[in-house]
């Protein structure tokens, strides 16, 4: 077992609303919290927490409060941070929903999560609206946040004039936010985060990121993900620092941001990081506020974070992390100039580490010198989920009884306690951030009817991104004869969000399974890397 080597950091005894804003002090109420980086439109940290109270009040008198659940399905605005910490204000558990999400799929997270509110804005009205009434949430509970017929709106909520409820809750029990994740393998779940989670992956990560109130954040990573909820949204307001929100990526419109809002702290996934060290359109823009750039999501290569931090001349930070840890367990410091850019850093403080053979499951000892084997990840520590909703099965093979969280990838450590994940055990494909789990798209490629067999893999893209890639099994006869790769793929891009699209196809004669079933991924990763 190895740990950090910081020390353990206090973690105090509060909920989410009380850490955050509990010591705001006097001179900090002026900050700017958040700028809408379209508009401009900007929020200071006073306006914000009277508003964050509205809502909690507003929200509170139409009985959503401890027992509740409410689902927020919205892109970066302004409004996403105020409707969010209302509704924890007032006690109740937040779902976050992927904003590509197509009406079906919200309608399976609203139903699993048992949420009994949405809240969206007009862009995504026609999709919240059907997912909600085959979820049986009535209309007076869709709010839309920007205003449309029959629907109450944010406005509406603030100019209620209803006083912030007094709420009671075990901050270590109670759950706050219920993000869905595939975990090692499988269709989403919901991952059970507590407020004490919350809490205490702010407080690991704030001491070795070093935001400062002088900072600009950019926010395009979704607060729906744990990534931009906990390191972007949280972070930031805990450490007084400004958040500049993006609603969604368009090169052209990041840089224009980054220049005009002076952002000096950037948080991407390594597709961003692709762009900015490659793109022509990076040098029209002066970007020169930029100090530090951290990626996270999904692994990034070495080389590419190198040649980031030249281009940008700032330093670039990795992390990792999984939505069951809140998310954070590993992260290169600010100040660790010497560490390499493909590690992920140090282990967070209050967390412990094992490496686990993958073959026998025997201890891997952290190295007198050098790197250690490769071996399987186990994290424990205060920002360890709860559980999975309802999942008592998939939380045991997930969290052993000592509270070790098995992350389902593969990491050496040196004898520094600097680790690198260098594989992966589990199935999870990670596209541009996102969790892909390929039995979801294997079951809905199975219902066409010229479709016999089939599996899904991750292969690389030529930027070295993960894609999915579907090897399939024609059925015999007209439907399986008539099916061609573009068929494949538009059957599946008219049923699934965009980031779970299919991007390439092979057709193979039967799909490579053991004795028990299981498809055999390494033989068809081995066919994918070849036809690549």
């Amino acid at each position: 077992m190895f740990s950090s080597p910081f020390p353990d950091v206090e973690i105090p005894d509060v909920n989410v609303y009380d850490y955050l804003f509990g010591g705001l002090a006097e001179a900090d109420l002026d900050r700017i919290a958040v700028v809408d980086g379209t508009s401009g439109a900007e929020t200071t940290y006073r306006a914000l927490v009277g508003q964050i109270d509205a809502v909690a009040g507003a929200v509170a008198a139409q009985g959503l409060g401890v027992h509740g659940i409410a689902a927020i399905l919205c892109p970066n605005v302004p409004a996403f941070a105020v409707v969010f910490h209302g509704l924890l204000r007032a006690g109740a558990t937040v779902t976050t929903v992927n904003s590509l999400y197509t009406a079906d799929e919200i309608a399976l997270q609203l139903a699993d999560a048992g949420a009994e509110w949405l809240f969206t804005v007009s862009a995504l009205l026609p999709a919240a609206r059907e997912a909600a009434s085959r979820s049986g949430i009535p209309d007076h509970r869709l709010v839309v946040l920007d205003g449309a017929a029959g629907h109450r709106s944010l406005r509406d909520l603030l100019g209620a004039g209803a006083p912030a409820p007094d709420v009671s809750f075990d901050p270590a029990t109670h759950v706050a936010v219920l993000p869905y994740s595939s975990g090692t393998t499988g269709r989403p779940k919901g991952v059970m985060l507590s407020h004490r989670n919350l809490v205490a992956n702010a407080e690991q990560s704030r001491g070795l990121l070093k935001v400062t109130p002088e900072d600009r954040l950019l926010a395009l990573l979704p607060f729906f993900h744990i990534y931009g909820l906990t390191v972007l949204l949280n972070l930031a307001l805990r450490q007084r620092a400004c958040l500049v929100t993006m609603p969604k990526f368009d090169l052209a419109e990041f840089l224009r941001i980054i220049q005009d809002h002076k952002c000096s702290y950037l948080f991407i996934a390594p597709p961003v990081a692709v762009a900015l060290s490659k793109h022509p359109m990076v040098a029209d823009y002066d970007l020169s506020s930029v100090h530090t750039t951290l990626s996270g999501a999904a692994p990034l290569d070495g080389e590419l974070g190198t040649r980031l931090a030249e281009r940008l001349g700032c330093r670039v930070l990795q992390g990792y992390g999984m939505t069951e840890m809140s998310p954070v367990s590993h992260l290169i410091p600010l100040e660790a100039t010497e560490l390499p850019v493909s590690s992920v850093g140090y282990t967070v403080p209050n967390m412990d580490c094992r490496l686990l053979d993958p073959a026998t499951g025997a201890e891997i000892d952290l190295p007198a010198e050098g790197t250690s084997a490769p071996g399987h990840l186990l994290c424990r520590g205060p920002n360890v989920m709860l559980g999975y909703l309802n999942r008592p099965e998939e939380t045991a093979d997930t969290l052993d009884p000592d509270g070790f969280l098995h992350t389902g990838d593969i990491a050496t450590v040196r004898a520094d306690g600097v680790v690198t994940i260098v594989d992966r055990l589990k199935e999870l494909i990670k596209y541009k951030g996102y969790q892909i789990a390929p039995a979801e798209l294997e079951a809905l490629l199975l219902t066409h009817p010229g479709i016999a067999d089939a599996a899904v893999i991750g292969t690389s893209d030529a930027d070295g991104q993960e894609v999915p890639m579907a090897f399939v099994v024609r059925q015999p006869g007209e439907d399986g004869e008539r099916l061609d790769e573009a068929a494949v793929m538009e059957y599946v891009a008219a049923r699934v969000a965009p980031f779970k699209k299919i991007r390439r196809v092979e057709f193979i004669d039967a799909v490579p399974k053991s004795s028990s079933g299981k498809i055999l991924r390494r033989m068809l990763k081995t066919a994918g890397a070849a036809a690549g």
